[in-house]
């Protein structure tokens, strides 16, 4: 029996090499006889190119006028020019060039090779542009914002360079995506690939990021400053300096506190040196003695000598009935945030109080206990001279 074997099997013939010269060749006939049949509309195109062009530029002048420091009709008019002109100063000149370009094809009929060709260098010019206008202005809103609220220091610097890199990786990795999607590419493998790539380093490094967004809340949302004295938690002290992991904080008691951004920022903060005033509360007891009259005038009495101390009453009136006295409360409050202002000034309340009280015949009383002893046979014995005795009757046992 004969076996028969098959035949070789034979491999798929591939595509000839697309020949670029022939190509080029192609191209450059198409567009030779295209400047023969469309001179006419060529010209008016290129007028109206080099019109755009022109003004392009010169808003792009305008702009780098607009951001140089030192410029009167920039402070008067606001900073947000200089913003502005930021952003038209950083024009490229390839997109200006392909701005042109692109109203001469739109313009005048093009061949198709041309048309792409062109087509596809506006794409890139026109997403590289938009990425630096978007980065030049996300940017100079965060300067602009430092600035007007007088942000200095290593901090601030140390925090704009991480936030221009982090807003150009942001801005350019977008505008790459854009690109490719423009020009055909499939990006949902890439944009899923950032994905991943970014939770995985999110994860990684939630601490070092947590407290570093921390760092930037404080910088830009402004809780406390540096020099500012705040109460946290338990502990009190002074700002000395705010870095991107840690705030450092000199305590009262001498030592140098250092906590994490985070942890700070997730408890209350008092900002002692942003109160407007400093209350001071007094509690000031009266004799049970004192006649009404005399009483109803204490609440005047104390708000005067808090005006003449230089102060303000929040609240002068009774309080409570004490144990031994009867109880006024007095707030003071002292303007300004200094304790050297306010401690003098509750040191001089306390004279004018003692004196005029002493003036008035009113006495402030202070907790006293009397001890009574009796005598064998049950009498009392007073425990003050000349005192009558006072019997009491004792039971008898029958």
């Amino acid at each position: 029996m004969a076996s028969s074997t098959p035949p070789p099997a034979t491999s798929a013939p591939r595509p000839p090499a697309p020949d670029v010269q022939a190509q080029i060749q192609d191209l450059t006939n198409s567009t030779v006889n295209w400047f023969q049949a469309y001179w006419l509309q060529i010209l008016i195109a290129g007028a109206i190119a080099f019109a755009i062009v022109t003004a392009l530029y010169a808003l792009r002048r305008l702009g780098t006028r607009l951001c140089r420091p030192g410029q009167t009709h920039v402070r008067a008019r606001g900073a947000w020019l200089t913003v502005v002109g930021r952003v038209a100063a950083k024009t490229t000149n390839y997109f200006i060039i392909m701005v042109a370009i692109k109203v001469v094809d739109n313009y005048a009929q093009t061949p198709p090779l041309l048309d792409n060709l062109v087509t596809f260098l506006f794409t890139i010019a026109a997403v590289l542009q938009c990425a630096i206008w978007a980065r030049e202005l996300i940017l100079g809103a965060i300067e602009h914002k430092t600035a007007s609220e007088h942000f200095q220091g290593e901090t601030i610097i140390n925090a704009m360079g991480l936030i221009r890199l982090l807003v150009s990786v942001v801005v350019f990795a977008v505008a790459a995506v854009v690109l490719l999607d423009n020009l055909g590419v499939n990006v949902t493998g890439l944009v899923a690939g950032l994905g991943v790539g970014g939770i995985a380093i999110g994860l990684a490094a939630q601490g070092i990021f947590a407290d570093l967004f921390a760092a930037l809340a404080i910088i830009f949302d402004r809780p406390f400053s540096k020099g500012d004295q705040i109460s946290f938690g338990a502990s009190t002290g002074t700002i000395e300096a705010i870095g991107l992991k840690s705030t450092r904080i000199r305590a009262y008691t001498g030592e140098l506190r250092i906590i994490s951004n985070k942890s700070l920022l997730d408890m209350e903060i008092l900002n002692v040196s942003k109160r407007d005033h400093i209350r001071l509360p007094f509690t000031i007891g009266v004799a049970y003695e004192t006649p009404p009259e005399t009483l109803a005038r204490v609440p005047a009495i104390l708000k005067e000598l808090v005006e003449e101390a230089g102060g303000k009453a929040a609240r002068a009136g009774f309080e409570t009935f004490g144990a031994s006295s009867l109880d006024f409360a007095l707030l003071v409050d002292v303007p300004g945030a200094d304790w050297s202002v306010a401690h003098p000034l509750r040191d001089r309340l306390l004279v004018l109080i003692m004196k005029r009280f002493a003036a008035e015949g009113i006495s402030i009383p202070y907790p006293t206990q009397t001890t009574f002893t009796a005598a064998p046979n049950g009498e009392l014995i007073m425990p003050y001279a000349e005192a009558p005795r006072m019997e009491r009757q004792v039971s008898q046992r029958g």
